[in-house]
């Protein structure tokens, strides 16, 4: 792999490696983006078309509404070496058997060690949901500091793969 000095950042835009992010509902798409910006990495969003996303420096790619929609066109789009941002664990269960990489929109990068741990807490989660005894409360709300943590662990992240 070749790097290009470019002022402060070292561009990976000759690994191959882009950016998809499971655009329905993420709430880092703007830190996404900059963080991709500065290791010249191409950011490709996926929503369908109840949702309205525009960017003026990633291509957005709309697909026709229905369960998983997004989540299977990126699973068609997705490449060896490429990174996933999603918070869906049935999403990064798939991008890591394509031997790409998933990151959550909390920070941390899924991993063959935790997938299964998380699709077992999901599928639990999702039991108690349904019985009539259990009301689970969603998460609180999210605040800047979180964004900012999002954007300096992807960085970090995007770092460890230009030392490869």
């Amino acid at each position: 792999m070749t790097k290009l000095q470019a002022g402060p950042a070292v561009f990976l835009w000759e690994t191959g490696m882009k950016v998809l992010i499971d655009g329905d509902g993420c709430p880092v798409i703007a830190e996404t983006e900059r963080a991709a910006a500065l290791y010249g990495l191409e950011v490709l969003i996926f929503c369908d078309t109840s949702h309205l996303i525009s960017s003026r420096t990633s291509r957005v790619i709309l697909v026709d509404q229905g369960r998983d929609a997004a989540d299977w066109a990126i699973i068609s789009a997705v490449k060896k070496g490429d990174l996933v941002i999603t918070q869906d664990y049935g999403l990064a269960s798939l991008v890591l058997a394509r031997k790409a990489y998933g990151f959550h929109q909390n920070g941390w990068q899924y991993r063959d060690e935790n997938i299964e741990t998380l699709l077992m807490e999901r599928y639990e989660a999702g039991k108690a949901r349904r019985s009539a005894r259990n009301h689970l409360k969603g998460p609180p709300k999210r605040d800047k500091k979180q964004n900012e943590l999002f954007f300096q662990r992807l960085c970090a992240f995007f770092e460890q793969i230009k030392n490869k």
